[in-house]
């Protein structure tokens, strides 16, 4: 399989406020970390199956925390507090597991080990 490509989108950085750089640097700093780990957990896979159950496992963890920043929006704007921040790494999470699905080779074995999961747990619940 190949290696995963990713990026910050420079309108997403151009959202952030014009004073404050290092939350950009943060950002391009955490995908880094990201696309690496993700190329290494690939690559270490002893086929594509495993590859995509690796990926598919830190695609859960980003849909995980897009809903935490996705829940903090409300809350920051009672507080009066502006959400930009909170805003701009919900939609980066977001973006990152759209950027994952546009790699091709990945998405298919993606979906079926998505779809395998869901039979597995369908029948894992039905043994209840």
């Amino acid at each position: 399989m190949e290696d995963v490509s990713l990026g910050v989108p420079q309108p997403l950085l151009e959202r952030l406020p014009d004073d404050d750089e290092a939350a950009a640097a943060d950002m391009q700093q955490a995908v880094a970390s990201w696309e690496e780990k993700l190329n290494r957990a690939i690559e270490e896979a002893d086929d594509d199956r495993e590859a995509a159950g690796r990926v598919l496992e830190a695609i859960d963890r980003f849909e995980e925390r897009y809903e935490t920043y996705d829940e903090l929006v409300p809350e920051l704007r009672a507080w009066g507090q502006s959400p930009i921040y909170a805003l701009t790494w919900r939609t980066l999470y977001a973006d990152v597991v759209a950027q994952l699905y546009d790699h091709e080779e990945l998405a298919e074995h993606l979906e079926r080990e998505r779809n395998a999961r869901l039979v597995q747990d369908g029948i894992r619940l039905q043994d209840l």
